[in-house]
């Protein structure tokens, strides 16, 4: 699937969460579905996926295809190789095996951070005709990130976003 870059911008007001200066933050990255009816069945809907195409994740971290993404390459320089990550910036990076729509990661607040995710499903898995020309159904990329609490676990709600996306195959 082709990479998307999300950036993670600290938006702190000067002062405010000091207890986070110095300290990680985990962000969840999940697809959902946009639309609230495919919300209610979105299990069953994952599900059906998940048997129809074993072994493949919905939401992955992307690989670098850019030359100068690895940081440090110069302009004309040849490639990287595919294994190098494009992302920057983040920390024990995780795609637990059961949740194939979600990805999640540490990272630095005070530090410049950027993720490349992929999305390898497309909205027209999930619409009921399959003759080609459908509308296809909207997602949702869902990004909440929390802070470390007393108990060591990332549990405290910081902050939330999300957009709406659309993922087609090209023609041909």
């Amino acid at each position: 699937g082709q990479s998307y870059e999300i950036r993670m911008l600290d938006n702190r007001k000067l002062g405010e969460l000091p207890e986070i200066n110095g300290k990680l933050v985990k962000s969840i990255f999940r697809v959902v579905f946009h639309d609230r009816r495919l919300q209610y069945t979105e299990h069953q809907q994952l599900e059906g996926w998940r048997w129809n195409r074993p072994g493949d994740r919905i939401l992955d971290i992307g690989e670098s295809h850019l030359a100068g993404a690895a940081g440090g390459a110069q302009v004309g320089s040849p490639a990287p190789p595919k294994d190098i990550p494009m992302s920057v910036g983040i920390i024990d990076p995780r795609a637990n095996p059961t949740q194939l729509n979600t990805v999640e990661f540490l990272w630095d607040p005070a530090k410049r951070t950027s993720v490349f995710i992929q999305v390898h499903c497309i909205s027209t898995e999930f619409t009921l005709r399959k003759h080609g020309g459908e509308k296809g159904v909207p997602f949702r990329v869902q990004i909440d990130t929390f802070r470390q609490g007393d108990g060591g676990d990332y549990s405290e709600h910081l902050h939330s976003a999300s957009c709406q996306i659309k993922v087609f195959k090209v023609p041909g």
